[in-house]
């Protein structure tokens, strides 16, 4: 086999190319080209090119572009005209960038994304809403035994970070209000102190971020791993809806789970302010607990539940509102699991904050 060559030759300011431009002559093209670098060209005449692939082309673009700025290619024939159409970057439009949007703009585009948020958030929780009501009386729709699985999730698997959290807590508050207390002979007061604290804000707030966390971004993983799956469009498919199908079971099971959990909260934490109570400020058993009963009154217990039922509900509409709003992949449920999560928590902050005002 013979191998085809490419000849270079400058001729009255003048660049002849001859033979044939390849991927395997463009090479040997490019080592005669060093003789004329310090030459100048005014035009690539390209009458006696017979041949060109889209290397060569590539190769007349840098040409002409690059090694002698501006200049025109002529006389190329039909063949290679065409393949100078087909392959070549000269001709191409490089796009402008997107001018940035201005303060207005981009302050506009922010209410805008904020009104549709809101608009979609309001629509998914009427649905979660109505969709769980109606599930109360009506198991169709969901998969046998998914509440009581929830149940099992949400509530039995976290009693043990919520109880030592709890615990820890109690201990804490109660260590570091007994040292000033104790100093006006007041000691007593701590078991007041750690009871209305831990029953009206404490408990319920503390125990809805733990489960913010760990279940509501367990929540939005599955849903969004769900979503960029196609898994929702399956059950569509199937004539399921996916609210009623997903959210759900977790709606009811957290509505069941977090005034449980609040509870156990609420009596481990007293149960820390009773050790310190006993180990630091020598008080006695009955001494502390009747304090504690006698200043709680049930009004601060179903405050402190109430508060638990609405955190627990915010939890599962907002990972549910982010788990649908997923895409792109894995990298789109990781972004949307973190989302969730602090969205959720930043909402049960906000939101017993507001509790607090209106039952202060």
């Amino acid at each position: 086999m013979v191998k085809k060559t490419t000849q270079l030759s400058l001729e009255n300011k003048v660049l002849i190319i001859r033979g044939e431009l390849t991927h395997q002559t463009v090479p040997d093209i490019k080592k005669q080209l060093r003789h004329y670098k310090k030459k100048s060209a005014q035009s690539i005449d390209l009458k006696d090119l017979t041949y060109t692939d889209s290397s060569g082309v590539v190769f007349l673009d840098w040409l002409s572009s690059e090694m002698f700025p501006g200049i025109p290619l002529l006389n190329a024939g039909d063949k290679v005209q065409k393949a100078l159409e087909n392959f070549s970057s000269r001709d191409l439009k490089i796009p402008h960038p997107p001018r940035p949007s201005g303060f207005f703009e981009s302050m506009g585009n922010a209410a805008l994304t904020l009104k549709n948020n809101v608009a979609d958030i309001l629509y998914l929780t009427s649905e979660i809403m109505l969709w769980s009501f109606y599930g109360i009386f009506i198991s169709k729709g969901r998969r046998k035994g998914a509440v009581a699985h929830q149940i099992l999730l949400i509530g039995s698997n976290a009693v043990g970070i919520v109880g030592l959290l709890s615990i820890v807590i109690g201990l804490i508050i109660a260590l570091q209000s007994a040292a000033q207390l104790r100093q006006y002979g007041a000691g007593i007061y701590v078991a007041d102190l750690i009871a209305i604290s831990m029953v009206r804000e404490m408990g319920p707030m503390m125990t809805a971020i733990i489960i913010a966390g760990r279940s509501g971004s367990a929540f939005a993983a599955e849903i969004s791993t769900m979503k960029v799956t196609e898994e929702l469009d399956a059950l569509k498919m199937m004539a399921l809806n996916p609210i009623r199908y997903v959210v759900v079971p977790k709606f009811l099971a957290i509505t069941i789970c977090m005034p449980l959990l609040v509870m156990i909260s609420i009596i481990l934490g007293i149960l820390g302010g009773f050790i310190i109570g006993l180990t630091y400020l020598d008080l006695t058993y009955a001494s502390y607990f009747n304090q504690t009963l006698s200043i709680l009154e049930v009004k601060d217990l179903l405050i402190g539940l109430s508060k638990s039922v609405f955190f627990a509900w915010v939890i599962v509409i907002i990972s549910s509102f982010f788990g649908f709003k997923a895409e792109g992949g894995a990298e789109g449920v990781g972004i949307v699991t973190t989302s969730s999560v602090v969205a959720s928590i930043f909402a049960v902050i906000v939101l017993n904050a507001l509790f607090s005002l209106i039952y202060m």
